[in-house]
Order: structure tokens, then C-alpha cells, then sequence
């Protein structure tokens, strides 16, 4: 990152972040944490349909296919679809910690533009723990997992409970969630919201 804020940087009373034992196990692909979600999930005809793979300590790999329907300038892809993309892999690392957070905030780089038809390549990691805040970074590559870096960012994620879905979400899609008789996902569909 250019300039990190301050509110980007961990306290020095933060810790090493810690996997969770029951985490996802190095290189296990994490597949979608619920069908609609506009980053991972299959139920979005537009949608990134990242695809995040556990990697060691707390660290994730991801990648995704930009689309003609994430462009922005002809030909290239959005910076927001970019943002979202780095969101959502960050937001996967907390699976890594077996918790539930939400970003409070996102700073991104763009360093170069990513044409349509480029698979983007990220990889993020946990930096430092401080309580209920999570301090994690990313980068995307075009051309292949050691190619040139396209954007970066820092991000900072809250840990919530689930009654933070439940009071802001529209019902109809929390009902229909905890109406599920899948436990495994109805569970997952709260893992993780960028």
C-alpha cells in the first residue's frame, strides 16, 4: 500500500493471529458460504464466483475470471468489481479463525488495469488480532500467482454474531436461511459478509 492509515494499522497491543484447529485445511477449496452472495456464490448470474482455497497459517489463496459484465471502461474491469474481489477473499480469511466479521474497512491500490478475460489472482493474510478487530492485507496478480501485481489492499473486519444478520438483513432471505434444513449451510451463509 501507498500510505496505510492509522486506523489500518494494528495497536501494539494486537496479536499474532492464531489458525483455528478446526479451520479448513491447507489447500481445501472453500466453495461458496451461500448461494446469492454476489463474490463466491453460484446463484449470481454476474457475480465474481470466487473461488478462495485454504492456505497455511492464516493465509488464502483466490482467484476469479473477469467477465464482459464487470467492466467499467471498455475492456477492463471495474474498480469496485476489483474492490469486491479483494473483499471477499479477505472476508474469507475469517473462516481461517472460525469467526464471524464484517469489513469496517477497505483500502485499496490500483496499480494497473485489469483487462476483461484476465484471471486475477489473490492471496491474503490475517496480520494482527486486537479484540474484536481483525487486521488482514491482499494482492492480485494478472498472469499467473507470481505475475504482476494489478491492486492491493488493507483491510480491517469487526467480529460480529449472527444477530447482526438477523436485525439488518431483509427477512425473506434470513427466514428462508434459517428455515434451511441443512445445518452445515445454513450455518455457512452467515461465515462471512464483506
Amino acid at each position: 500500500m501507498s500510505a496505510t492509515s492509522s486506523a489500518l494499522r494494528p495497536p501494539a497491543d494486537a496479536v499474532a493471529p492464531v489458525r483455528h484447529p478446526d479451520a479448513p485445511a491447507p489447500g481445501e477449496l472453500l466453495g461458496a458460504h451461500y448461494d446469492q452472495c454476489f463474490g463466491c456464490g453460484d446463484g449470481q448470474p454476474h457475480g465474481l464466483r470466487l473461488a478462495a482455497r485454504a492456505g497455511d497459517g492464516v493465509r488464502m489463496t483466490a482467484e476469479f475470471t473477469v467477465q464482459p459484465a464487470h467492466q467499467g471502461a471498455p475492456g477492463l474491469a471495474h474498480g469496485g468489481v476489483l474492490a469486491s474481489a479483494l473483499d471477499e477473499t479477505l472476508g474469507s480469511l475469517n473462516s481461517l479463525l472460525r469467526t464471524i466479521a464484517v469489513t469496517g474497512r477497505l483500502e485499496t491500490d490500483f496499480v494497473r488495469p485489469v483487462p476483461v478475460g484476465t484471471v486475477l489472482y489473490l492471496e491474503a493474510e490475517v496480520t494482527a488480532v486486537a479484540g474484536r478487530k481483525i487486521y488482514s492485507s491482499a494482492t492480485g496478480r494478472i498472469g499467473g500467482p507470481d505475475g504482476t501485481v494489478a491492486v492491493r489492499a488493507d483491510a480491517l473486519f469487526i467480529k460480529v454474531g449472527v444477530d447482526h444478520f438477523v436485525g439488518n438483513g431483509r427477512q425473506e432471505e434470513i427466514r428462508a436461511t434459517m428455515n434451511d434444513p441443512d445445518q452445515v449451510r445454513r450455518a455457512r451463509a452467515f461465515e462471512v459478509n464483506p
